[in-house]
């Protein structure tokens, strides 16, 4: 048995944990604890966030690569042969994911935060909200998507290899697209802040990740799901410790015009549900199975944002809106897939029909 089946395999018997089926729960008790310990305790999380090496803040890029790397472990790289097996669900779901959801969040960013919510939101922090928005769009799902997938009877392997060609697109596209997009609504960032982000949270966990993967898998599988089951926890408890440091110092923002978090919501639900529907369309139209339309949609719905937090962190602070931003992501990840879930297994038949 090969590693791509092993891991296939695993991907399929992967649970929905209670941590993962309650996220936005977590999440929101997230909000309140970082938002009163912030209140509370303003000289500790202070000292937290001076804690900083080339706009690099330490804890935070350690609790980030506690939250990639275990994620990263379930990525086969040895998957990438079955591309040519269903090129037109690759096909649709790079066309989603690189053509279409950076620049559609971009629009939807212009349109509601400079615009349509632009009188209650607070004027100095407009093209920060925009920023994050766009930092959440431009990197695809990388490990949810098994969760996602094995939720909808989704094609293994497609989903593996769909994973692992979006992983090697991340390295070179995320930096130019997001500066591309950022340029483009006038928002400036530097370059060197960008890639080193890449660097610290794409190149090196995939790395890290990749040998711990073959050392675990020439054990065997029962060591490799063994580890998995194990270290699981870890990705959601590091992400949710960032959180309650991110609302420390997000507290004002958030008391003072609670329903920002609202407000940031709207395009980015829309986004999730144009772009799963684009996708779930465009496999119908090209005839592709079912199996491997649904991880398709979900792949172009969903976004890599714990990435994104750690990016607009590293780019503009932890009191930034765009920090702020990609975390109402993380928020409305959960209930807004499961949604997308119940759609594409409600309509198989209507999807099979000829």
């Amino acid at each position: 048995m090969n590693t791509s089946t092993l891991a296939a395999a695993a991907v399929e018997a992967a649970p929905l944990s209670a941590f993962e089926r309650w996220l936005t729960l977590w999440v929101c008790l997230c909000i309140v604890t970082g938002v009163v310990l912030g209140q509370w305790l303003p000289g500790p999380f202070q000292a937290v966030g001076r804690l900083e090496v080339a706009r690099v803040n330490l804890p935070v890029g350690l609790l980030i690569w506690v939250m990639i790397i275990p994620m990263l472990l379930k990525v086969d790289f040895g998957a990438l042969h079955q591309v040519r097996r269903h090129w037109k669900g690759i096909g649709v779901t790079l066309f989603v994911n690189w053509a279409v959801k950076p620049f559609s969040m971009a629009l939807l960013g212009w349109l509601f935060v400079r615009h349509v919510f632009a009188p209650w939101l607070p004027a100095g922090q407009l093209d920060s909200y925009v920023a994050g928005l766009i930092l959440l769009a431009a990197a695809p799902c990388t490990a949810m998507v098994f969760v996602w997938s094995r939720l909808t009877n989704g094609h293994p392997l497609f989903t593996l290899s769909q994973v692992a060609l979006n992983d090697i697109i991340m390295v070179f596209a995320f930096a130019p697209i997001v500066a591309l997009l950022l340029g483009l609504s006038s928002i400036s960032v530097p370059w060197d802040t960008l890639v080193t982000s890449v660097v610290l949270y794409i190149v090196i966990p995939v790395i890290v990740a990749q040998r711990w993967r073959r050392a675990l898998l020439r054990q065997g599988t029962a060591a490799f799901d063994a580890l998995l089951a194990r270290i699981g926890p870890w990705s959601i408890a590091a992400l949710l410790a960032t959180l309650v440091l991110l609302f420390a110092f997000q507290g004002e923002a958030v008391l003072g015009q609670p329903l920002v978090i609202a407000m940031l919501a709207v395009p980015i639900l829309i986004q999730v549900f144009f772009n799963a529907a684009l996708a779930y369309g465009l496999n119908r139209h090209l005839g592709e199975s079912h199996d491997v339309a649904c991880p398709s949609a979900l792949i172009g719905a969903s976004n890599f944002f714990e990435l994104a937090v750690a990016a607009a962190i590293s780019l503009f602070g932890f009191e930034s809106g765009a920090a702020l931003a990609t975390v109402v992501g993380v928020l409305i990840e959960v209930p807004a897939m499961l949604l997308v879930i119940r759609a594409v297994k409600a309509s198989k038949a209507w999807y099979e029909a000829t």
